[in-house]
């Protein structure tokens, strides 16, 4: 069996996912049983098209729950760096391109408890910034091989 992967979440991600688990576990659960029965009473399955939709919604489901299991299991709440370190959590501002943009680093399974746009550590602007301090100047190179200047404006912990 392959090893999982630990994954870095906030308190708030880590808790935003519970509450889906359950939810999807219970009541949503639920209203699929509900509707494959309904459907069913409808009679002939082969061409009933409710039918073969609440199925492919159970089936959706069913693998969405396994899928925050695991991971919910593999989580490790991180803590964010202080206020002016870039790390895993924090809420960078970066000056990039000319203009000003306000990011998350950190896994994709952190947006769920933020409205920022995320960005990999393991992305060549995410490594990059990944460690330096507020007032930094850093540059990366692109996919297509361009250097890009980075400004690290601020950085403070995700909350």
């Amino acid at each position: 069996m392959a090893e999982e992967e630990t994954i870095l979440l906030t308190q708030e991600a880590y808790d935003k996912l519970q509450d889906e688990l359950k939810h999807r576990q219970g009541e949503y659960r639920d209203e699929i049983t509900e509707r494959i029965a309904a459907a069913r009473a409808e009679g002939d399955l082969s061409e009933n098209g409710g039918y073969q939709a609440a199925r492919e919604e159970q089936g959706k489901n069913e693998g969405r729950i396994n899928e925050l299991i695991v991971k919910l299991r593999n989580a490790k709440i991180l803590k964010a760096p202080k206020a002016g370190m870039v790390g895993n959590g924090s809420v960078v501002t970066l000056e990039l391109a000319g203009s000003e943009q306000i990011y998350v680093l950190g896994s994709r399974d952190i947006a769920v408890a933020t409205d920022y746009d995320v960005i990999s550590p393991e992305s060549p602007i995410g490594a990059a910034i990944m460690g330096h301090k507020k007032g930094d100047k850093v540059s990366y190179k692109a996919p297509n091989g361009k250097e890009i200047s980075v400004d690290i404006k601020d950085a403070q912990p995700l909350k």
